[in-house]
């Protein structure tokens, strides 16, 4: 929501939106009223003596923007047409999906030992691949994934999802993908034997406590194993999770090749999973942060499952209005690739042509 705030012109910073028109003796417009103010503006109206104006404080809601979009000149809505690029097609789960998705992974947890387990995962899976398949994504959109505010719920359907994605770009045939989905919505399955006191808890853990939390993936793989109805991909998906190649992981210390594939791929899904959502004992990171940190773990993670997420998830959708770090509001008209935070956009106030990949004169500038 966004306030109407005065304050001097001697404190305005570049990057703050003006809320009202400045105007010469004769009518004529010299900064529009919801312009980025800019070093020049800021020393005009100071020379001025103007003492101060009214800025606009806060985020635009749809309205405000659509508004500022309605205003733009001619030109610059003629270049966000003909510079849009569409996405690359989305995974898509609508509402009923949602809730079936979330209702079949929380009595997949809570019915550890039933005896229409399969049959139940088969369903869920098959949910996950229908909507995948229904209009061949290749890619997803992390902003729309949520079934359940429960986070063992939602980041199992998570990390289904994105690994079903990532598995594609990576390689993965048709058979694999149907296991990656199986293993992603099990991988935390052997939580249910930790303590809620210990998976709540809204502090740091203990030694003793973070030894136990260390097993749940040994857990689940048992649980699973002693069914005798899954395949060596998925128990191994389910038991290497949080293996690293360096063999700094969990819980058996195995490194490189000797990692299960679909584990390599479901680690990336999980870490990122994890390190954005919020839970009782932590903040979760900005995506921009949490990307970088995944680049940051070519030691630790596998870089092809790497790069096929870097080429899978998609942050800032085409038609979606982001924030730069030089002040201006625009619009996304393009993804790069491999560089989900690096997209092409058009600026609202210079009318200009970002492309925060390719561009030298946009190497320092981000989406805030």
């Amino acid at each position: 929501m966004v306030k109407r705030k005065f304050i001097s012109t001697r404190v305005l910073q570049p990057g703050m939106r003006i809320d009202q028109s400045i105007l010469d003796v004769s009518g004529r417009e010299l900064i529009a009223k919801g312009a980025y103010l800019d070093d020049f503006q800021i020393e005009y109206l100071q020379k001025k003596s103007i003492g101060g104006i009214y800025v606009a404080e806060g985020e635009p809601d749809p309205d405000e923007i659509h508004s500022l979009e309605a205003q733009l000149p001619a030109y610059t809505r003629n270049l966000i047409e003909k510079s849009r690029v569409e996405d690359k097609s989305k995974v898509a789960l609508n509402t009923e999906v949602i809730k079936r998705v979330g209702e079949g992974v929380q009595y997949l947890y809570e019915n550890a030992n039933s005896d229409n387990f399969l049959e139940a995962t088969n369903n869920v899976t098959g949910e996950l691949i229908k909507a995948i398949e229904s209009n061949n994504a290749i890619a997803v959109d992390i902003n729309l994934i949520k079934v359940s505010d429960e986070y063992t719920f939602k980041h199992s359907v998570d990390v289904a999802t994105m690994g079903m994605i990532i598995g594609r770009q990576y390689g993965l045939n048709e058979t694999e993908l149907r296991e990656i989905g199986v293993a992603g919505l099990l991988h935390d399955l052997g939580k249910s034997e930790i303590p809620n006191e210990i998976l709540n808890k809204p502090a740091k853990l203990t030694d003793e406590e973070f030894a136990l939390m260390k097993q749940h993936s040994l857990f689940g793989f048992k649980i699973l194993k002693e069914k005798n109805e899954f395949s060596d991909n998925i128990l191994k998906g389910v038991l290497q999770h949080h293996e690293k190649m360096n063999g700094n992981g969990y819980p058996l210390g195995v490194t490189g090749e000797s990692i299960n594939k679909l584990a390599r791929v479901l680690a990336v899904a999980d870490i990122y999973d994890a390190l954005v959502t919020e839970r009782p004992y932590k903040k979760g990171f900005p995506k921009r942060d949490a990307l970088e940190m995944i680049f940051a773990m070519s030691l630790e993670l596998d870089n092809k499952a790497i790069t096929s997420f870097m080429n899978s998830v998609i942050i800032f959708p085409v038609d979606s209005y982001v924030q730069l770090s030089n002040g201006e509001l625009a619009r996304v008209v393009e993804n790069n690739p491999g560089y989900p935070m690096r997209p092409v956009v058009i600026g609202f106030k210079t009318g200009r042509k970002y492309d925060l990949l390719n561009d030298l004169g946009c190497a320092s500038m981000v989406i805030e």
